[in-house]
């Protein structure tokens, strides 16, 4: 079974998974209203960075010459490596990258910069690692697809080590695209609330350091699953068939009653929370803590999945389940086990689940070893 060795997130909130963890358990948010932001005149509701703060940092790890996309990558990636003690530039590390836009912004100026394997290689070649990079691009359940590539890729023996990397950064292009669905709020967003009306766009780097030899009292990684239901081309299936059939394959592999929360996507738009409310009722899980974590971070698209999962590894090393930021009232068909306030558990397994456009899903289960 792998394991995580370490971990960095870079986002509003931090540059740390400290910080960010404390963030969130402190009720704050990265969600503000911006106007005017990339030259969109309609107002959204965003959690972007300091582009400032953020190149400032990265001055002092050595990192310059990289669009913004990147710099944010490596800040985070050479943050995790620092920790983990694994050899960046060995034949036995392998370097993941999960992404949905990329440096999209630079389609015009500089489209050499625009693909993602470019930015996968030099992420890798940053680190002088000499294994060819590996790109995972699924719509927004991205981070997750990695997650579980990644293990696929260390089990199967082929490497030792895997650094997986997942970033967004937005622009125009992203934002006024979601505008054109008519989803994204201008305030800040409210999951599974009767009052939702979109989701937020979210800016964050997050990076995993995972092994196929951790010690014993890390976070390991279990059963993951990646089903696409074909329902339509941004709508969910309405019956939640992918969910559901991705909680139903990794329930395989725990029981209910060890779970201290599913961690959702909860991206606050109708349709998602919705579905997400019927797969999860079809799982026999309505009565398991729901945490979602877009009112905190916004939706970071391909960094959502490695950005939640560390967020929900931290809390519940705390004993927390994160309270869900904008909740108030039930606002879907199937009941949801969700709080605005933060409670607590003394459990140590969770199950992430994502979903995304062209009817793409993914789940994982995660649990906690012995203590050090």
């Amino acid at each position: 079974m792998t394991a995580k060795l370490s971990d960095n997130i870079v986002s509003p909130l931090g540059f740390s998974t400290a910080e960010n963890v404390s963030a969130v358990l402190a009720g704050r948010t990265g969600v503000k209203t911006w106007e005017g932001a990339f030259g969109i005149h309609e107002p959204f509701g965003a959690s972007l960075f300091n582009r400032e703060e953020v190149l400032e940092k990265a001055l002092g790890e050595g990192i310059s010459g990289y669009t913004f996309f990147d710099t944010v990558a490596l800040l985070s990636a050479t943050r995790a490596i620092r920790e983990s003690g694994i050899d960046p530039s060995s034949p036995d590390t392998v370097f993941i990258l999960s992404s949905i836009k990329g440096n999209i912004d630079r389609l015009e100026s500089d489209p050499g910069a625009v693909p993602l394997w470019a930015s996968a290689a030099k992420i890798a070649g940053r680190f002088n690692n000499p294994n060819t990079p590996i790109v995972v691009s699924n719509a927004c359940i991205s981070g997750l697809c990695a997650l579980i590539h990644a293990t696929r890729t260390l089990l199967s023996g082929r490497f030792r080590n895997a650094v997986v990397v997942g970033c967004e950064v937005q622009s125009r292009f992203i934002v006024s695209g979601f505008q054109s669905l008519k989803a994204v709020s201008a305030g800040p967003c409210k999951p599974f609330d009767a009052e939702r009306c979109g989701l937020n766009n979210g800016e964050a780097a997050a990076t995993m350091v995972i092994s196929s030899q951790g010690p014993d009292y890390a976070w390991k990684f279990g059963a993951g699953a990646v089903r696409n239901d074909a329902n339509h081309i941004s709508g969910p299936s309405r019956t939640g068939e992918g969910s559901y059939n991705c909680l139903r394959s990794v329930l395989n592999h725990c029981t209910r009653e060890e779970l201290a929360l599913i961690s959702v996507h909860g991206t606050s738009t109708r349709y998602n929370d919705e579905m997400e409310s019927i797969a999860l009722s079809r799982a026999g899980l309505s009565e398991i803590p729901v945490c979602a974590l877009k009112g905190c971070f916004g939706h970071t698209m391909g960094a959502a999945g490695i950005l939640e999962t560390l967020v929900t590894m931290g809390a519940l090393e705390r004993g927390i389940i994160p309270a869900t930021k904008g909740y108030s009232t039930p606002g879907t068909s199937y009941p949801v086990n969700v709080s605005p306030f933060n409670r607590t558990t003394g459990k140590k397994a969770f199950i992430k689940l994502l979903s995304g456009f062209g009817g793409c899903n993914a789940a994982m289960l995660f649990r906690k070893g012995g203590e050090s």
